[in-house]
Order: structure tokens, then sequence, then C-alpha cells
């Protein structure tokens, strides 16, 4: 159980820091001439609309987690290291054929938050959804901490990256690491799941 609280921790932390959750904001609230504190604000906004998609997801996976545990003994110790392992591999595989996370230009000045926010909402983290799926037969208690956890290292994570950006990061090479998102994310899940599995 540890191995999945800290892996989802530091899964949350790396994913936070992907351009994509932040660079948006930050280019609109230069764009709208925002105040630091408004767009730390909307930083805020923005992450918690993302953080509540994905653990609604993830409560619906982590159900399924605990049925699978109920009918199948062998599931937390063989399928769901399994699947952290096979989606870290996919991820891995997506890294290396290019199919990376892209920033996108936001153009529209109406309802730019709104817009914002909804965009966060309907892209929600699955690459966290495996330790839902995993965290689901050890009961309830431990799927909200896994999903504490991630909303609090998430959205954290992206306000606290926010304020750097605004303090000067914004000059380094984001695209480098936007590009290199998804073998992290990748390493980290396989290491995850093979933890999981030698611990257990």
């Amino acid at each position: 159980m540890y191995t999945l609280l800290v892996g989802s921790a530091t899964l949350s932390f790396f994913h936070a820091l992907i351009p994509s959750h932040w660079l948006p904001i930050l280019a609109v609230s230069k764009q709208e001439g925002w105040s630091s504190a408004k767009t730390l604000r909307i930083t805020l906004l923005v992450g918690l609309a993302h953080v509540l998609s994905t653990v609604l997801l993830g409560v619906t996976i982590a159900a399924l987690g605990a049925q699978l545990s109920n009918w199948v003994h062998t599931f937390t110790h063989w399928f769901s290291p399994a699947l952290l392992v096979v989606l870290g591999g996919y991820y891995l595989y997506q890294h290396y054929y290019h199919h990376h996370f892209h920033l996108h230009k936001q153009t529209t000045r109406w309802g730019i938050i709104i817009s914002l926010a909804v965009s966060m909402f309907f892209s929600p983290c699955l690459e966290i959804e495996g330790y839902f799926l995993a965290a689901g037969p050890y009961g309830w208690p431990f799927v909200f901490k896994i999903a504490l956890v991630y909303c609090l290292t998430s959205v954290a994570g992206m306000v606290i990256w926010m304020q750097l950006a605004i303090n000067g990061l914004k000059k380094l090479d984001w695209h480098a690491w936007e590009h290199n998102a998804g073998l992290v994310t990748g390493l980290l899940l396989m290491a995850s799941g093979i933890l999981l599995f030698v611990l257990e």
C-alpha cells in the first residue's frame, strides 16, 4: 500500500509539471494582462476541475478493482502490478513513436476561464487511474487516500509551478520537458508495478 501511495504522489507531482497543465494559462494571463494573484487563482480553479474528473473516473475504476479482487484472489499480486507495467509500457511506446502531449494555443477571449476549466475537466489524468484500480482491493479508505494524495499533489504542483513560471522559469525549454513527459510517466508506472509485485 505504501508503494501505491508513494508512486501516485510521485506521478502526480511530475504530471503537474507537464506544460499543457499550466503553460496555456500562463500564455492567456499574459495576453489578458492578468495579475499574478489572478493567474494563480485561475490555475487553482483549472487544477480543481482537472482533479475532479480524474477522481470521479478513479473511484469508478477502484470499484471495479474491488470487485475483481473478490472474484480473483491473485488480483492484487499479479494483475494489478502487471497492469501498471503494461500501462507504463504504453506510455514508453507513445514516447518513442512521437505521440507526445502537445500544447494548444488558446485564442478565445470570451469565457476563457471557463474554456480552460472545461478543457481540463475533460482531460482527466489517465496515468493515475492504474493506481486507483490497484487501490480498490484495499478498501475505500485507501482509495480516498490515493485520491487525496493525487488532488493535493497535482493542484499544489500546478499552482507552485505557475508561480515559478511567473517568476522566470518560462524562459526554459519546456518543449523538451513536454516531449519527455511520456518517458517519465512510463518509467514511473513500470517501477510502481514492479515494486508492488515484489513488496506485496
